[in-house]
């Protein structure tokens, strides 16, 4: 029974040693070698033609149309046009990562495919041709200024929501310097805390320092990018602070009670302005409610007694 144990034993160490060298192997071996050896050892080389079927329809079909498109488009449009229209691509944040040139597409298309919605809708319900025409403009017009509208709507979002997160991103990186850690740690704390524009534009602001970037520049650029000014005024205390020589600690402590200052005289400011906007539905909304409940029944019976007495006169 202990000779057949030895045993057992022996062939499990053998087992696990066998496996620990072939770990070591594969461990020390270079992941990229390895990939060159996959690909020589194919029997058959891949083409490009191989290459590209093996591509999605959309990036094979469609993206070189839209890109002859764009190039197009570049070649014709004015370079100030294209110029502010991916400044304001820039300050919605481009979730899209779409050019100048292809949001132009875009509003083409919507400005295209609106017009000719409205024109057959209004063939087909048997309208004047002037009607047609006039109406096939309105949404042709509507097509054109809609993308523009829902880009403006984005920008000034994204603006709120970096407004709205600043104190707290900054009482944060407070913590997180009095604790020990350097400016760019606490940076890279808020980035990975949140996921919001503000949080987004920190972990920029890291990747772009990780390039060789300057501090100064990646912060003065995220300033530039976010046209916020709490923002701008927060980076330009930071980057004198550190022209100075002064503790980044006070400065960031400093800053975020200012931050939350200015975030509590804006809720002021609204809750002051809440009366004047609460007028037009309450004069044209509430009101006329209240009127037709309250005055209703009596109407009705005035009208009901005015109708007796006709009958009976």
């Amino acid at each position: 029974m202990s000779l057949m144990l030895l045993l057992i034993v022996a062939i499990v160490a053998l087992l696990i040693i066998g496996a620990s060298v072939l770990l070591l192997r594969r461990a020390e071996e270079d992941p990229l070698a390895v990939r060159i050896d996959e690909f020589a050892a194919r029997e058959e080389a891949v083409s490009i033609e191989d290459i590209e079927l093996s591509m999605p329809i959309t990036d094979r079909i469609f993206v070189p149309i839209v890109r002859r498109i764009s190039d197009f488009v570049v070649r014709f449009t004015p370079q100030t046009t294209l110029e502010r229209t991916a400044r304001q691509l820039e300050l919605a944040g481009n979730p899209r990562n779409m050019s100048a040139a292809e949001f132009w597409i875009l509003r083409g298309l919507s400005t295209v495919v609106l017009g000719v919605l409205l024109f057959v809708m209004m063939t087909r319900n048997g309208a004047e041709p002037t009607k047609r025409i006039l109406w096939g403009l309105g949404g042709a017009a509507l097509g054109f200024y809609l993308p523009a509208m829902f880009l403006r709507s984005m920008i000034d979002r994204r603006k709120q929501s970096i407004i709205k997160k600043l104190p707290d991103a900054l009482d944060l990186m407070t913590i997180c310097v009095d604790a020990g850690l350097t400016f760019n740690a606490a940076m890279q704390k808020v980035s990975e805390k949140w996921d919001d524009p503000l949080s987004d534009e920190f972990g920029r602001v890291i990747y772009e320092m990780q390039l060789g970037k300057s501090r100064r520049q990646a912060l003065k650029d995220m300033s530039d990018r976010t046209d916020v000014p709490d923002v701008t005024s927060f980076i330009a205390a930071v980057l004198q602070a550190e022209q100075l020589g002064v503790g980044i600690g006070k400065v960031l402590r400093i800053q975020s009670e200012q931050m939350r200052v200015r975030r509590r005289q804006r809720a002021e400011e609204r809750a002051q302005q809440a009366p004047v906007k609460m007028t037009f539905p309450l004069v044209f909304l509430i009101f006329p409610s209240i009127f037709i409940v309250l005055l209703g029944p009596a109407g009705i019976q005035v009208a009901r007694s005015e109708a007796l007495k006709g009958l009976t006169g």
